[in-house]
């Protein structure tokens, strides 16, 4: 059976069932969508590099021969076609650089030609500049003002902002298919803030328990673990058998169901697909927990573009919902996090003091805090920035605060705090002036202000079935070329990769944890790894699988693959801990909706590189001298 006939018969990979618990095995007849899968694997794991081993990395077959093949296992393939249009025309910087992004993971806002045409009109970038265009993007496309505000008072109270903000929460709303109706949003520094804003406000102390379901560690975890803690919760984790970690749902069960009845049992932190390893999980969890008294909150930050869209909630309410979006893709990828909660479980809330939920104001905000003590030329660039903002009639205020602070230093006078420049325009006046940003936003008949968020409305366009074939081919075969890399000389077939979590399969995420060892068995450091990716023009990242389980008959390689955490020995408070104590530092890739087969292919040619015994050892000495330099310095 051909792949192409494979996509399409599983409309919703998300959805997937629990399996059953001491049932008899049921009569051997596939269901459509289970013959589906199997055949996709089956596929994959036959149409690459058949009965073939790769040993050295100049035997690596070239990237025309490499796409050919994988053409003809997926020629549905050519049918995703227009997001490399996209990416060509919104995305031209990646090509521009030669590089390949591999560290993110999430949702982006805007298009990178889309801040780079704003950008273009308002600063002005002469002949004789020898500033790179990407240094356009030190100049913000909003600005984030902090807020100390109660969550409870804000989800109640709080209003929806200016008219940026509230036409941002409106695109964001109906791009997750979430009716304002029935959630209310509030916007984060970034997803910690999101998920400490939830353990400051959560009742522990009737709903006494956290259980979370992550196979890997997080700062936004920790910091609401230890927040939660603090506050008196009773923390629990779910575990993930070794080897192929998938959820201990024996024990998972356990945590959930309770013999005594309780109104409240606590809060239950549940991804439906793991960040790091790709794992997808069942929705049912979720349905399960709340058929059991939990809230549930649902962290949809490393859900693909449209898996949202397809869950669309309509199965599952969750009580909180945590998501994040970045700006631009490969280029300055900062944003903020969302925190949506139920209107229904606001009330229960406690009061707190909390400092991460923040606002957006327009772009030249900003300039209020720029210092002037950078050079002549960077000063120059930031007033002709300004001017070019009054002449567009969308910050009149802002520009004549900025310059008369810089007197003000100058003077070394300040301005006191609240007073307001004698030439600032009133809210109403700053909120009309959104609407001459450009092409960016548009005025509604309604008066309220359409913000184009051209991201956003390409992933809209491509649909979850293009963008969720398109890269569910490309970490298969990525994958499937990973697993064809082995060391010569071994009588072992020993391989260079080992992947952690799923490996070939039809609904795994798009993220990917390993690790690479050399010829004598020992594991290359993830670190050093990551920086020789760099210097290749590849971006990387390194992770943390945690709570692990094994099984008896694993004792001895637990024993061999088990560690701890860099620096935990240092750590008094993590040693009071032993909540992630132990674990395996890994490799971890993600590919975005803009990943493309070249992408994948020049990460399996330098990953091929470690197979050179030479190279592994020239490298690891390099790296060894670098930082035993930088610890004497």
């Amino acid at each position: 059976m051909e792949a192409e006939k494979v996509p399409g018969c599983c409309p919703n990979p998300l959805l997937i069932l629990l399996e059953p618990q001491n049932q008899q095995p049921l009569p051997k007849i596939k269901s459509t969508t289970a013959a589906c899968r199997h055949s996709f694997a089956a596929t994959t794991t036959s149409s690459f590099f058949p009965n073939t081993h790769f040993t050295n990395h100049e035997s690596l077959p070239s990237y025309q021969e490499s796409f050919a093949q994988f053409l003809k296992a997926y020629p549905k393939y050519s049918e995703t076609r227009q997001v490399d249009k996209i990416r060509n025309q919104e995305y031209y910087h990646l090509s521009v650089s030669n590089h390949v992004c591999l560290d993110y993971i999430g949702i982006g806002l805007f298009s990178y030609s889309q801040v780079q045409s704003q950008l273009s009109a308002l600063v002005p970038v002469t002949s004789s500049s020898t500033s790179s265009p990407h240094e356009c993007c030190d100049y913000p496309f909003f600005d984030i003002s902090c807020k100390s505000v109660n969550l409870k008072s804000e989800l109640l109270h709080g209003g929806h902002g200016s008219q940026l903000e509230s036409g941002m929460k409106k695109k964001i709303m109906n791009f997750l298919n979430i009716s304002p109706n029935e959630y209310s949003m509030v916007l984060t520094a970034n997803r910690s803030s999101a998920f400490k804003l939830i353990a400051e406000s959560y009742p522990f102390t009737t709903s006494r328990k956290l259980l979370t379901v992550y196979d890997h560690e997080s700062e936004a975890l920790e910091t609401m673990v230890n927040t939660s803690e603090k506050r008196g919760a009773n923390i629990m984790s779910a575990e993930f058998k070794w080897p192929r970690l998938r959820i201990n749902s024996t024990k998972l069960r356990k945590q959930i169901i309770r013999k005594k009845k309780k109104k409240s049992r606590g809060l239950f932190v549940f991804p439906l697909q793991s960040r790091v390893t790709g794992a997808s999980y069942s929705y049912q969890w979720m349905s399960l927990a709340q058929e059991n008294g939990w809230h549930v909150l649902l962290d949809a930050c490393a859900l693909g573009p449209k898996d949202m869209d397809s869950f669309g909630l309509s199965l599952i309410h969750p009580d909180f919902l945590i998501c994040s979006f970045y700006k631009v893709f490969g280029e300055n990828p900062t944003g903020f996090g969302c925190l949506l909660v139920k209107k229904s479980v606001v009330s229960m809330l406690e009061t707190s003091v909390s400092t991460g939920i923040v606002s957006l104001v327009p772009p030249t905000q900003i300039l209020n805090s720029l210092d002037s003590s950078g050079s002549g030329t960077e000063l120059d660039q930031k007033v002709n920035f300004v001017s070019k903002l009054d002449e567009l009639h969308i910050s009149g205020s802002y520009s004549a605060q900025f310059t008369h602070n810089d007197k003000s230093r100058n003077n070394e006078t300040s301005t006191k705090e609240g007073e307001v420049a004698p030439k600032e325009k009133s809210k109403e006046e700053s909120d009309h002036s959104i609407s001459t940003l450009g092409n960016n936003t548009k005025r509604e008949e309604k008066g309220s202000t359409e913000i184009q968020c051209r991201c956003l409305d390409h992933v809209d366009s491509l649909g979850l079935r293009q963008i969720g074939n398109r890269r569910r081919y490309l970490v298969n075969w990525l994958i499937s070329a990973l697993l064809k890399l082995q060391h010569p000389n071994r009588l072992d077939h020993f391989p260079l990769v080992k992947i952690y979590g799923p490996k070939i399969k039809f609904d795994r995420g798009t993220a990917m944890a390993f690790n690479l060892f050399d010829w004598k068995g020992e594991r290359v450091e993830p670190i050093l790894i990551q920086k020789l990716a760099d210097r290749n023009n590849i971006s990387l990242s390194h992770g943390f699988l945690s709570q692990l389980w094994f099984p008896d008959k694993y004792e001895e390689e637990k024993q061999r693959t088990i560690e701890r955490k860099n620096g935990e020995e240092k750590d008094a408070e993590n040693k009071k801990s032993k909540r992630t104590e132990l674990g395996i530092s890994v490799v971890t890739i993600a590919l975005s909706f803009l990943a493309n087969f070249e992408d994948v292919y020049r990460l399996w040619t330098f990953i091929a590189q470690f197979l050179d015994a030479d190279f592994v050892e020239k490298e690891r000495w390099r790296y060894s001298s670098l930082y035993q330099k930088t610890i004497e310095v």
